[in-house]
């Protein structure tokens, strides 16, 4: 009786066992044969779950897109203030551990590929991180809006919000500069005027 591999689950656990990889390395210096050595598979059979390296890295940060989701609910409960599961949204930007740092140079580097090839792949895969992103955000703000903490309008800030990650993440990269504080005081100042006034 022949085996059945479940590919999906293969394909995530290749991605996965290179993960530590691709933070040491980088997605440039990456190479096939570094990950079929890291993945334990034959070089042949690597090209029956991905095409490319970079599909392994969407496959990467998809996972962490997806992780990040799953741990929204075990971090906040029905308390929590929309302010802080904000902020806490902003955690890719404004931490400052070493996993979180390396995942950012990762992120960094994939950019500067986005930006200098017309890959409709990365075209794509960036509109669906982008996508779940925002139903994350959204479900902030709406739960938000529903427990009467925040004004209707609220919701009409979704994609400034997403944009400003961006943003940040350049001001960081491109000046060097500690930008922590300027984001927090940003987040701050936005929820000032957009919470209802308490009676």
């Amino acid at each position: 009786m022949p085996i059945i591999v479940d590919k999906d689950k293969k394909r995530k656990d290749i991605a996965l066992s290179v993960r530590s990889l691709l933070l040491e390395k980088g997605i440039k210096k990456l190479s096939i044969t570094d990950i079929v050595k890291k993945a334990g598979i034959s070089r042949g059979s690597i090209y029956d779950y991905f095409e490319t390296k970079e599909d392994i890295v969407f496959e990467i940060i998809m996972n962490d897109v997806l992780e990040f989701q799953n741990s929204l609910a075990k971090k906040f409960s029905s308390s929590t203030k929309t302010r802080e599961k904000v902020l806490y949204f902003y955690d890719f930007v404004l931490s400052s551990d070493e996993k979180t740092v390396q995942e950012r140079n990762v992120y960094k580097e994939y950019l500067s590929v986005c930006f200098t090839s017309k890959n409709e792949k990365m075209t794509i895969f960036n509109n669906e991180c982008t996508s779940l992103l925002k139903v994350i955000l959204t479900s902030m703000i709406q739960e938000g809006i529903d427990k009467n903490e925040l004004k209707e309008n609220s919701i009409k800030l979704i994609n400034g919000l997403l944009a400003i990650e961006k943003g940040f993440l350049v001001l960081l990269w491109t000046e060097n500069r500690e930008i922590k504080e300027e984001l927090i005081e940003f987040v701050n100042t936005l929820f000032d005027l957009i919470q209802k006034e308490k009676k």
